[in-house]
């Protein structure tokens, strides 16, 4: 082992962290605690919003979401084994009734000169199996389905307007103009709200971890 007098510390096998970070996307649920093997990560966190990315070291974790100030009868219990250098989005899906987790792996894969990278996540929990495409009918991503995490797609950076249409025709049932994607940005879009009520359908894109 080499040694350096400047050296303070050594690490013969570094472990890379990993980051995690939670996204409310259930329509009529309140706000919620989160906590994660016991240490709360995320207080009142409402529809729509999202924790920052934690780092984390690799390992099972526990995570538990309770109405905000809450400590008893979770409305998710749920474990995730978070694999060192990789990062998550933990979403809180559907409705209050039925609320389940969704554990999103943020894959970023190496990028084409000039691309950013897509992918879509469906969570709006009455609306069918849709395609997420550009305003000229071109389809990005094709029958998905309620919770279902589309492959990743390479795209030109630009101010898109994308769409949500009936899968496999062309109704639009959601129009979203000014969506920027910036070049060698890693984004995911959701869908959320609920279809023909409140809150509405809608679409959210996102910056991924490895694009901080």
């Amino acid at each position: 082992m080499y040694y350096s007098p400047y050296m303070q510390y050594y690490y013969p096998n570094p472990v890379m962290p990993s980051y995690v970070r939670v996204f409310h996307a259930s329509p009529n649920a309140p706000g919620v605690d989160v906590y994660a093997n016991g240490k709360l990560i995320a207080k009142d966190l409402k529809y729509k919003e999202f924790t920052k990315y934690l780092s984390l070291v690799p390992g099972k974790y526990t995570i538990l979401v309770f109405p905000s100030g809450a400590t008893t009868n979770p409305v998710i219990n749920t474990s995730i084994d978070v694999l060192p250098n990789a990062s998550y989005t933990v979403a809180a899906t559907g409705t209050l009734q039925n609320i389940k987790p969704l554990i999103i792996p943020d894959t970023a894969s190496p990028l084409l000169p000039g691309k950013s990278q897509l992918k879509f996540v469906h969570l709006s929990p009455n609306a069918p199996m849709v395609d997420l495409t550009l305003s000229d009918g071109t389809i990005l991503f094709r029958n998905i389905e309620f919770r279902e995490i589309s492959p990743n797609l390479m795209v030109s950076p630009g101010n898109l307007t994308l769409q949500l249409r009936l899968a496999g025709t062309n109704k639009v049932v959601l129009n979203a103009p000014n969506q920027l994607i910036k070049l060698n940005r890693y984004y995911t879009i959701y869908a959320v709200g609920i279809v023909n009520n409140k809150p509405p359908l809608q679409i959210i894109t996102a910056l991924d971890k490895s694009s901080y």
